[in-house]
């Protein structure tokens, strides 16, 4: 193969894999959904299974991806806090704790969800900005994402804690889920983190957002909940490991990818209409996509929308999601890159599972495809997580992935 005319896309479903379900007749949603082109592409292309969470780790999307890309998570792992921050643009200077500060909402004393309701961009904004006016300072300071996904820096603060992250706890008490030590030397840390929780909750319950949108029905975002601590991380650009990846992208609606992107060497691709959600664009990521694949050697396309259905319990939505995957991105990548001639290899494959059943990320291998034009077909003929079993690169770990991506052994 002349690998010079060679180009890759990722095309990564999050949260995609799951359990069998009852109501599904005990499989699980990527065995019954209807995906004719990742099934035709398992029968084309070789097959395995990935372990995308190193002992020791939580099964978080940042520890995921950071897998599925080939990093050493014991050497580059600093928390979701500072990827977040790089995709934000805020640059943390030494001494700068970066960490994920969702809005939640709270009923009651329990954590009703992660999302605030799926709380907009706008909507959220205003709360967040708010909340540095009043909260912020010379050594807290509150920058706005996306959507509930928004970012609080400490100047100063320890990350030796252990913080809970809000959507593996739908429907507990959040008092004794807030923030604890690691170390001793982290309580004061702690002290203030918690302090910022319970002073969020008294400044956002009356604001004229939540009033709005809890008159309108809607979940408030009464409160903050910070989460994956951080500092700068130390990770080196793709191309420094794979000299064939001379340029990528990244497209996708969540900042932690994006934030990935960034210290990975990839060019942030933002696509109008992506929303993280099962209503995304799928046509502009896509053409993004598409476009991205004349000028680049490698595109990660991210999709979050089945880790979303996962984290609501939705199974009906999952199917929708993992289906409109299939349909609306694999197969108008495939038919579009096939006959070039400059040929392009396409991998798909999930972060990590969110079971329905659970509503959270777990640590189980994921399934993987690998197909371009010429490779070896496995006997795999679906792509789902039992199939997957079967093929031929077996179960890979650390970078034995990536590696059997770019170099396409």
């Amino acid at each position: 193969m002349n690998r010079t005319t060679l180009r890759y896309i990722i095309i990564l479903g999050d949260g995609m894999a799951d359990w069998p379900v009852e109501s599904l007749q005990n499989k699980t949603p990527l065995q019954h959904a209807r995906t004719p082109y990742m099934d035709m592409l398992a029968r084309k292309g070789k097959n395995g299974r990935l372990a995308t969470v190193p002992e020791g780790f939580h099964p978080g999307s940042e520890v995921a991806n950071l897998a599925v890309l080939g990093y050493n998570l014991p050497k580059v792992y600093e928390g979701r806090g500072p990827l977040e921050a790089a995709s934000i643009g805020v640059d943390l200077k030494p001494g700068e704790m970066g960490m994920r500060c969702n809005l939640i909402c709270i009923e009651g004393e329990n954590i009703k969800n992660h999302s605030a309701g799926h709380i907009s961009s706008t909507e959220a904004g205003e709360l967040i900005r708010f909340l540095d006016g009043k909260l912020g300072g010379d050594k807290v300071k509150f920058y706005p994402g996306v959507s509930y996904r928004h970012l609080l820096v400490v100047e100063g603060g320890n990350k030796n804690l252990n913080c809970t992250p809000p959507h593996d706890v739908p429907l507990k008490p959040f008092r004794p889920l807030m923030v604890k030590a690691g170390k001793p030397e982290a309580e004061d840390t702690v002290r203030q983190l918690n302090r910022l929780i319970l002073n969020s909750q008294e400044l956002l319950k009356d604001h004229p957002v939540n009033l709005k949108r809890t008159a309108e029905g809607k979940d408030p975002a009464n409160s903050i909940w910070p989460w994956s601590p951080g500092y700068r991380p130390d990770m080196p650009p793709l191309s420094e490991t794979y000299p064939q990846l001379k340029s990528g992208a990244v497209i996708s609606a969540v900042d932690l990818i994006n934030g990935i992107g960034h210290y990975a060497g990839l060019r942030r691709i933002d696509v109008e209409g992506a929303t993280g959600l099962y209503n995304t664009n799928y046509e502009n990521k896509v053409a993004a996509a598409l476009d991205a694949l004349e000028t680049d050697d490698f595109v990660y396309l991210h999709i979050e929308a089945s880790d979303e259905a996962g984290h609501e319990g939705n199974v009906d939505l999952k199917l929708k999601t993992i289906e409109n995957l299939d349909s609306r991105v694999v197969g108008p990548i495939y038919e579009a890159v096939k006959d070039r001639k400059d040929r392009v290899a396409i991998a798909i494959l999930p972060d990590h599972p969110t079971p329905c059943k659970l509503r959270t990320h777990t640590g189980e291998p994921v399934p993987f495809l690998i197909w371009y034009p010429g490779i070896e077909a496995d006997n795999v003929q679906t792509f789902d997580e039992v199939a997957a079993r079967n093929g031929a690169y077996g179960l890979l770990k650390e970078d034995g992935f990536m590696k059997a991506f770019i170099n396409l052994r």
